[in-house]
């Protein structure tokens, strides 16, 4: 597979900074049952305990806690859908970034600063301040230069790796859902 070059990846700044800010929609929900497994969901429930239901969060754990338990401000991981098809190409591979939620929507600090709130289905989800990078398996999985990219300043601010999230209100989502940002 070939991985996109930083002078491609540069060329499509302008595209995903152009989602809409305050309204748009779920393109693809992602649950991850164990490692380097990924199910494509047309509909799924988000839980104020279990994050996505099915997913594999809570038992995973997290090494940003002291006992490794999952970590509670990183139950969801949202990626602009706009960012992944510039990485990834084809639709087939978004997945491949690992996160659960794939939205057409400004993610960016500026538009949504920890504490912001997102309806989306019949379920509610705040931004937290914990932050969303890429890593080695990123790097593997779609290059150097999409690792550089993600993890600029540029990219940083924009959050393009995307954002984590926690669910304050359970409910369903599915797949064309709007996605709102709350006042």
């Amino acid at each position: 597979m070939d991985h996109s070059t930083s002078e491609q990846l540069q060329a499509g700044l302008a595209h995903i900074r152009a989602a809409p800010s305050d309204c748009g929609e779920l393109q693809m929900v992602v649950r991850r049952p164990a490692g380097n497994e990924r199910e494509e969901l047309v509909e799924a429930e988000l839980c104020t305990e279990r994050g996505l239901v099915g997913d594999n969060w809570l038992s995973r754990g997290s090494s940003r806690t002291r006992d490794g338990s999952a970590h509670p401000d990183m139950q969801l991981n949202i990626m602009n859908a706009r960012a992944i098809e510039l990485i990834a190409g084809t639709e087939a591979r978004w997945a491949l970034a690992g996160d659960q939620l794939y939205v057409d929507l400004d993610l960016s600090e500026a538009n949504l600063p920890p504490g912001s709130r997102l309806a989306i289905g019949t379920a509610l989800v705040e931004v937290t301040d914990q932050p969303h990078l890429g890593c080695r398996k990123f790097r593997e999985r779609f290059g150097d230069d999409a690792l550089r990219f993600v993890n600029s300043d540029t990219g940083k601010a924009l959050h393009l790796r995307g954002i984590n999230a926690r669910v304050v209100q359970s409910g369903r989502i599915r797949r064309g859902d709007r996605v709102s940002k709350l006042a």
